[in-house]
């Protein structure tokens, strides 16, 4: 492990989805901003090896890094509040885990020893916490999952002994938990968040600072009684007050003081926070000038976790406009070339996200016509982007059976299809695959360059030639139909450096038409809006005022 470097470890109890992500994200923005460098860490109890094949409906986006890692969608907290540089080694699961250990024994690492939990694989977990300590002040590590489920214990087991291996003084427990207030007896319960610190303690893990999330900053006389039952002083029992914007959750802990605490706690000397920008940042996003309606044509409309940093990438693009970002989550199976104009005429822009497979792809190409004929900013990202091409081939140059050979193996007029060679800039060699490939094995995954061509509305949004974006996809655009669809009016602003992958679309006499093959969104933070969302939102507030 890295010499003097501190360790963080953040649970959750009582229940899910209580925020253990934002926490060591809102955390880790709090340590930059008092002049520290930190990582953040996810360990996650499920089996799945990554999260790249899991249904976004179970559990939410898959967030990629620079190094083409698919990871848990708290990765992509951790980037949009801290300048931290994450990758593979910032997200880890029992998959992951156990297939490490499995291979090094079937290599005879163990020379021939009994493979067990303790101590081989809690062994293996610490190895993984120690890879991303490097030069950093300060490893956040949340541990997913809640207090008391099964398939944790190992991860909980080895952070226990992490400390002792650490020294006590460069390590702390941060626990989220849950003080519901009943609104029948006007009163918060504190019986909750006992429970849950006895079931921590129950496996030799005492926790150092409570966060207790909750409706409304919590007495003194409350926190009184949470410290006493759970063996946490008093001064470091937090209130984790549910705020209206994610980005306010920093100033939140700030007030309460959670900073200095982990501070001394940790016994490291650091500057005072320095907030202002993002105080003004928070207030922008609070309390906008401008309003404008966006419609994101997915078919993951009914859990917006699927398109999490979609969404706060647009609300970033309205940071940088003063504008508020209204979204309007349109079900793609459900669109029609007769009910289109009805439902997206109150509409200001429209985008279209990525995804997989065929359901709902039709609705996504009548949204694009819509866009393209009505004059409305339109955004494609990856699928998206293959949606306006595939409708541009059909209505522009008549092809009528155009489509992608992912959603029709054999159509005629493959405008999108599965590049059989291509190069991988993650591991720099020639990459070969076919319809029979793993599906993510043949993904074009993280980080590949693109340069833009001069004039167009990529240029003028990058400001710059060369660009670096992220990707994952598996179908591309087919350079078969490149001259007829720029003879129909497509502008190719940018490709890989080879030209062989067209990267972004644009639309001839259209007032902001754009289509790019990466996802722009993982790269986008509220203080740094992504140019794209940027320009995009924009576009479409001067269509609003139309």
């Amino acid at each position: 492990m890295a010499k003097n470097t501190k360790y963080i470890f953040v649970t959750g109890g009582v229940l899910s989805s209580l925020g253990k992500g934002l926490a060591s994200a809102a955390i880790g923005m709090l340590l930059e901003s008092r002049g520290l460098t930190v990582t953040i860490q996810k360990l996650d109890p499920y089996i799945n090896v990554d999260p790249g094949t899991m249904n976004p409906f179970q559990h939410g986006e898959v967030f990629v890094t620079d190094d083409g890692t698919e990871t848990d969608l708290d990765l992509g907290h951790y980037e949009r509040f801290t300048n931290a540089k994450l990758g593979r080694n910032n997200n880890f699961t029992t998959g992951k885990i156990y297939d490490q250990v499995i291979s090094k024994e079937r290599r005879g690492e163990y020379l021939g020893g009994t493979v067990q939990v303790i101590p081989h694989i809690t062994d293996e977990i610490k190895k993984s916490i120690c890879l991303v300590g490097g030069d950093v002040d300060v490893v956040l590590v949340e541990i997913g999952g809640t207090i008391g489920d099964i398939e944790s214990l190992p991860f909980l087991e080895a952070i226990r002994q992490f400390k002792a291996d650490a020294g006590p003084s460069n390590v702390i427990y941060i626990h989220l938990t849950l003080v519901p207030y009943i609104k029948t007896a006007h009163e918060v319960k504190t019986k909750p968040t006992q429970h849950s610190v006895k079931e921590l303690r129950s496996i030799g893990i005492q926790p150092d600072i409570l966060l207790c999330r909750t409706e409304s900053y919590l007495s003194d006389e409350i926190k009184q009684k949470i410290s006493l039952f759970c063996n946490v002083d008093t001064d470091a029992v937090f209130t984790a007050k549910d705020v209206d914007c994610i980005y306010e959750v920093p100033l939140v802990y700030n007030k309460e003081g959670l900073g200095d605490k982990i501070l001394q706690k940790l016994n490291i000397w650091a500057r005072a926070p320095q907030l202002d920008e993002w105080k003004e940042m928070v207030d922008r996003l609070q309390n906008p000038r401008f309003s404008v309606n966006i419609a994101i044509v997915g078919k993951y409309v009914d859990l917006t976790e699927s398109y999490k940093s979609l969404n706060e990438a647009l609300a970033h693009g309205g940071i940088s406009n003063d504008a508020r970002v209204n979204l309007q989550y349109v079900d793609s199976t459900t669109l029609t070339q007769e009910n289109v104009e009805e439902v997206l005429s109150q509409s200001d822009g429209v985008l279209v996200p990525g995804g997989f497979g065929s359901r709902g792809i039709e609705g996504k190409i009548i949204a694009a016509k819509y866009a393209r004929e009505k004059k409305v900013p339109y955004f494609g990202i990856c699928l998206g982007m293959h949606m306006a091409v595939i409708e541009i081939a059909r209505n522009l140059l008549d092809l009528e059976e155009a489509n992608g050979e992912e959603f029709d193996p054999y159509t005629p007029y493959p405008v999108i299809y599965l590049m059989k060679e291509w190069y991988d800039e993650q591991t720099k060699q020639v990459e070969k695959r076919d319809e029979k490939s793993d599906k993510g094995g043949t993904m074009r995954l993280g980080a590949y360059p693109c340069q833009l061509v001069e004039d167009t509305l990529a240029m003028a949004a990058y400001k710059q030639k060369d660009i670096s974006e992220r990707h994952r996809h598996r179908f591309e655009f087919n350079n078969a139909y490149k001259d007829r669809l720029v003879e129909a009016g497509l502008i190719i602003s940018g490709t890989s450096p080879d030209h062989e992958l067209v990267e972004i679309v644009e639309l001839k006499g259209h007032p902001w038409y754009l289509g790019c093959q990466f996802h722009p969104e993982f790269k986008s933070k509220p203080d740094n809006p992504h140019p794209l969302f940027r320009d995009f939102v924009k576009a479409s507030m001067k269509n609003a005022k139309q």
